[in-house]
């Protein structure tokens, strides 16, 4: 998986903005997808900061882009990205103001980036919670018009090969239907890989050895699943 991913990425480097780069580990990362060829890094943070930690830590990015997003030499971009957001969120709460005003924090200033076309990919969440991070994706960039609900996504490599797991991050109790709609835009994440997804939607419950309330719900959502996407192998409920 890590090999495919990096052979694609080599042929074509992203520009990929690191949000937390006054932070040692993520420095680390841009220095290593930039030495391997894999990406075009671009730093968001104080700009002294990062430029001392580079030297203390004997980094090579004094060439990389840094950008401070708070500076006053970042005010059009700041205001263009503005425009941007108030566009989107104007009838759901935010004034110009705010949206200028909260263009300052970097995953709202990166969630920009990428949505006005200035990069590619945001890199985020190491030093921020969850919902720090992914609200101003959402807010700023947006899902596709066909998603109705959000899912995240882990990898975790094995032995025996890559295990996606969905959805681990947003939905709390979610529906027979939307365990359905998570599933199928799974399914696509892995594909985009290269790889045939086959589909577990795990519950306590193990082939009908249960009849709770979430063991049904699970059993309900293969049945819509076999119905809607009879191509996707997908079976359940089972334990993991």
């Amino acid at each position: 998986l890590i090999q495919s991913m990096t052979q694609r990425a080599r042929k074509d480097p992203k520009r990929v903005v690191f949000a937390e780069a006054d932070n040692f580990k993520i420095l680390k990362a841009a220095q290593i997808t930039r030495d391997d060829g894999v990406a075009i890094p671009v730093l968001l943070g104080d700009r002294e900061r990062i430029l001392e930690m580079i030297e203390e830590f004997g980094l090579d990015l004094e060439d990389i882009e840094i950008i401070d997003t708070r500076a006053k030499d970042q005010e059009e971009r700041r205001n263009r990205f503005a425009e941007i957001l108030f566009e989107k969120r104007k009838r759901r709460g935010f004034t110009r103001y705010e949206a200028q005003k909260i263009m300052r924090e970097r995953n709202y200033f990166g969630a920009a980036k990428v949505q006005s076309g200035e990069a590619d990919v945001l890199i985020s969440g190491l030093t921020r919670n969850y919902p720090a991070t992914i609200k101003p994706a959402l807010q700023v960039i947006g899902t596709d018009p066909a998603v109705n609900k959000i899912a995240g996504m882990y990898i975790i490599l094995t032995k025996n090969g890559p295990l996606f797991l969905a959805d681990t991050t947003v939905n709390t109790n979610p529906t027979s239907q939307e365990l359905a709609e998570i599933t199928i835009l799974v399914a696509k994440a892995v594909e985009r890989f290269r790889m045939k997804p086959r589909v577990a939607l795990l519950s306590y419950s193990n082939f009908g050895s249960s009849d709770g309330e979430e063991a049904i719900k699970v059993r309900n959502a293969v049945s819509i699943l076999h119905e809607i996407a009879p191509d996707l192998v997908v079976d359940g409920e089972i334990q993991a």
